[in-house]
């Protein structure tokens, strides 16, 4: 999606407003259907947060009927852990609760081919920006692999069939297909491709969950990596795999109303952020849909549908009627930007000044995880 004008979306830029119905039918996803009550009682998929999907049917099958299946996702050890990525962390534990297996890669090979960063220093911000935070969002160590891309195992049978498969599939890739998703390939990026289709398959293998359907949570500028998994799935001779499924959730904007991004401190909120910078944050950089003036405002009203802060809010509040009053005095002139601020601010403050406290226990519980 890089046509002048328009918005951008790819695996390393997501820029413009973007146009989720095109993405469905460009990327061929599915609009996400009317689920089961029991996915509704889920805030990200009762107010329709998660947009689309890829065979999510075998997913949903699994948790009506108490089947087993798998949940794997990712994490890129760069950067803060901010408040987009508790949306999907928040996904995991949800889907934990129902009975999933998890699956959570530490990229630690990906972020030394791509991005210069050491294998050490990627350890490092895993636990204690990435696996810390997920501990004291409610992260349980039962029915939960976490791993990193170089070191996947210590029991030799199941590293060994990890890294077998991985180049396995390398018979299997094209250049063309690495050079569609990649840009500029090197050997690195393809090499970190194709072990990153592992950590998406190799959950199926005999030596880890064997035959079990497997589904990860994405953002919709990440699946070119899922098409690609797919693709090899399909492909690949000396193991039978089921197709991944795949769901797609809306971006959280970052507080000047584009993407958030790890590389702008002043996009987002990080979940160790202290209340004087939430404060300061909110104040200074959310983007306000409201009027220039207080006159202009409470005679026109504001626009919800633009302002950041009300856009979190969509995330953050669980209570629907609070989150419509919210919504209808903004519209209607009677709450003020700088009220609506000081509404997320104090929502933040409060979540944030619990979650820090359980970040402390966090920390003494991290050795549970990595086994």
């Amino acid at each position: 999606m890089t046509e002048k004008g328009k918005f951008v979306v790819t695996p390393w830029e997501v820029k413009g407003k973007i146009d989720y119905n095109k993405l469905i039918k460009e990327f061929g996803l599915k609009p996400m259907e009317e689920l089961p009550e029991v996915f509704n009682k889920n805030l990200l998929f009762r107010r329709k947060k998660i947009f689309a999907h890829r065979d999510f049917g075998k997913i949903v099958d699994a948790v009506l009927h108490k089947k087993p299946f798998v949940m794997m996702t990712g994490l890129m050890p760069t950067g803060k852990f901010h408040i987009g990525h508790a949306v999907l962390a928040r996904q995991f534990l949800f889907y934990q609760a129902l009975g999933a297996k998890l699956y959570i890669a530490v990229a630690d090979i990906e972020a030394y081919n791509a991005r210069g960063q050491s294998l050490e220093e990627s350890r490092r911000i895993a636990i204690d920006q990435y696996i810390t935070n997920y501990i004291a969002l409610g992260l349980k160590p039962e029915n939960c692999e976490i791993y990193f891309q170089s070191d996947r195992s210590k029991d030799p049978k199941k590293a060994n069939a990890f890294y077998r498969l991985q180049n396995l599939l390398a018979r299997h890739a094209t250049f063309n297909e690495f050079k569609a998703v990649y840009g500029d390939v090197s050997p690195g990026k393809m090499m970190c491709g194709l072990l990153q289709a592992s950590d998406m398959l190799h959950s199926q293998l005999p030596e880890f969950e064997g035959d079990l359907p497997v589904f990860i949570p994405v953002g919709v500028d990440q699946d070119p990596h899922i098409r690609l998994a797919r693709d090899l799935s399909a492909r690949i001779k000396e193991q039978k795999f089921k197709q991944i499924a795949s769901t797609y959730h809306l971006f959280v904007p970052g507080l000047n109303g584009d993407k958030m991004s790890a590389s702008d401190p002043n996009s987002y909120i990080a979940l160790t952020d202290d209340a004087k910078t939430v404060k300061n944050k909110v104040n200074k950089y959310a983007f306000s849909g409201g009027r220039t003036t207080v006159e202009e405002h409470r005679k026109h009203g504001g626009n919800p549908d633009v302002d950041v802060s009300y856009q979190w809010l969509t995330f953050f509040e669980e209570d629907d009627d609070r989150l419509k009053q919210i919504h209808d005095d903004y519209k209607s002139g009677k709450l003020l930007s700088g009220e609506l601020k000081a509404i997320l601010i104090e929502k933040l403050n409060n979540f944030l000044a619990e979650h820090q406290k359980k970040r402390e226990e966090a920390k003494k519980q991290v050795d549970k995880f990595l086994k």
